[in-house]
């Protein structure tokens, strides 16, 4: 069943435009620091980052530990014009992964081309996910259950900045999703992206950001909007899905505010997904994903070891987040509410530094939700069991080697 959707190719159309007329340059240099894409001057670099962490359950009374996550990735510069940039990463000391694989063509000082799988720039943790750049154990669960950091395509992308003002842009064409792997569980992320794995590039999707400095403060908007099933005419039409390249689209938006100081920090972030044809794909997949979903949070730091001793060798930082989550925002026609999916989280915690690249952090994260639908009991291994409040202390180890 073809059903072109105007308004999307309007929006479409209307990004291209305003970005071809503008110039310039993708990152900023501590961006790039963080994303681990500059070079020191050497033809190749290889550097790493991981984290690993043992959490306590105060409900169940349990512990595990666990190698979050081990990256190891690299620079080659085959001229001044031509760079590859590649890293494969390991999670849970078993999952293995490409993170990264693409080419980076300089045009001029001002702009640049990105080719193959890489990371938009979609929120603050996509692009900058080294653990020692964050506070907590965990990346902020907004930015993983509503963004699906770290979320990579296959694509091409458009960097810049527009002349003499600390204005920088973002443009990228990357392959769509997949319908058939959302869930009101995990989003759109899981097996609804396909990074880099026989992606379908039949449906595609647009990428874009703003990004603004004002002294300390960094304010970016970015958004993505694209097709999720990536099938030929006929498939699509027995199972009654919308096809093309925007067919059944999902559009995301995000509004970030940083500011980074020696002493204080402060993030802020909202997003929303909209799936405006999810009563079609849970009549196709039977997955019970949601029409939209909505996440906000807000993090506060203070680096007491700037603020008593002027230490900047060292940093000992102090934070709160408050987060809220809710992956049913709008329940679709076809699906079923489920409150356990509609969070709110309090983290508080502390990260020491020693040096730079090492990190220890210890935070206390609470966690509460919305009761149990009984109408999705059978989603319980143990119906009855399932506990609206619980709480986890987490400890554990960073590095990143630049």
């Amino acid at each position: 069943m073809k059903k072109k959707s105007s308004i999307g190719i309007l929006t479409v159309a209307a990004f291209c435009l305003f970005f071809i007329n503008t110039s310039a340059q993708i990152l900023t240099s501590q961006d790039s620091a963080n994303a681990g894409i500059i070079s020191n001057g050497k033809t190749t670099e290889i550097s790493a980052y991981g984290e690993a962490k043992v959490q306590y359950d105060f409900r169940f009374n349990t512990a595990i530990a666990n190698l979050t996550r081990n990256v190891v990735y690299g620079e080659h510069q085959f001229n001044n014009m031509i760079s590859l940039f590649a890293g494969v990463e390991v999670d849970n000391a078993k999952s293995f992964a490409v993170q990264q694989c693409f080419l980076k063509c300089n045009i001029n000082s001002n702009n640049y081309l990105v080719a193959g799988l890489f990371t938009p720039r979609i929120g603050i943790i996509n692009e900058n996910s080294i653990p020692t750049t964050f506070n907590g154990n965990d990346r902020p669960f907004v930015e993983a259950l509503i963004i699906p950091s770290t979320w990579r395509e296959i694509g091409i992308g458009f960097y810049g900045s527009c002349k003499s003002t600390p204005f920088y842009y973002s443009i990228g064409i990357v392959n769509g999703l997949n319908a058939q792997g959302f869930s009101m569980q995990n989003g759109i992320g899981g097996n609804g992206l396909y990074e880099g794995t026989n992606a379908s590039a039949t449906n595609i999707a647009l990428t874009g950001s703003l990004l603004y400095y004002i002294g300390h403060l960094r304010i970016q908007a970015s958004g993505y909007y694209g097709g999720s099933v990536g099938l030929n005419k006929q498939q699509a039409d027995s199972l009654q899905l919308d096809y093309g390249p925007f067919g059944s689209p999902v559009a995301l938006g995000e509004f970030d505010v940083q500011y980074l100081t020696k002493a204080f920090t402060f993030k802020a972030l909202g997003t929303m997904v909209s799936i405006p044809e999810a009563d079609t794909i849970n009549r196709a997949y039977d997955n019970n994903v949601p029409q939209q979903m909505i996440g906000a949070y807000a993090e506060l730091g203070v680096n007491l070891a700037y603020l008593i001793n002027n230490n900047t060798a060292r940093n000992f930082t102090v934070f709160a987040r408050y987060e809220y989550v809710n992956m049913d925002a709008k329940t679709s026609a076809e699906g079923i509410s489920d409150p356990t999916r509609q969070l709110k989280y309090i983290i508080a915690g502390i990260t020491y530094m020693p040096i730079k690249g090492v990190a220890f952090k210890a935070d206390y994260v609470f966690r509460q939700s919305g009761p149990p639908n009984p109408l999705l009991l059978a989603e319980f291994a143990q119906p009855g069991q399932y506990y609206t409040a619980n709480g986890y202390l987490n400890i554990g180890i960073a590095y990143s080697i630049n």
